[in-house]
């Protein structure tokens, strides 16, 4: 079983690594190119990352339904579900936090990961920033 659950998450990694290298997501600039709300006005906005969210969500959304109705996942013998739902400050903060980087360096950790080889220095710096921040956060709040 193990070696099947290993299988479909390598399966898994490569699609998502390859569908952020088509959608242009591991290219910062477009990312920041989309999230440049204040070039609307000079036509300089792109808006083509909206679409592949939109169609990001049209997949998961059904997705997600479906494996409501499922007593178990296909890889696992059971669902690993959050148990936490409350909106709180470590919520607040770690997507404030998120966005924050997100929109200055235009890479979040999944494309950040994807484009380790693809632009020079800039992404490994990130991903080893975001490694960096995960042990602080690790020794430093509980």
């Amino acid at each position: 079983m193990r070696f099947r659950h290993d299988i479909a998450a390598l399966l898994a990694g490569l699609l998502f690594g390859a569908g952020l290298a088509l959608s242009g997501m591991v290219n910062p600039e477009k990312v920041l190119g989309f999230l440049d709300l204040a070039a609307i006005p000079t036509g300089g906005w792109d808006p083509s990352l909206g679409f592949v969210m939109g169609g990001a969500l049209l997949i998961a959304g059904p997705a997600f339904a479906l494996t409501g109705r499922r007593r178990a996942p296909i890889c696992a013998e059971t669902f690993h579900l959050p148990d936490k739902r409350a909106i709180d400050l470590p919520l607040i903060s770690g997507s404030a936090l998120f966005g924050l980087g997100w929109g200055l360096v235009g890479l979040c950790p999944g494309p950040a990961i994807a484009a380790l080889g693809l632009d020079g220095w800039k992404s490994p710096v990130f991903a080893l920033a975001i490694l960096l921040g995960m042990v602080a956060k690790d020794r430093l709040i509980p």
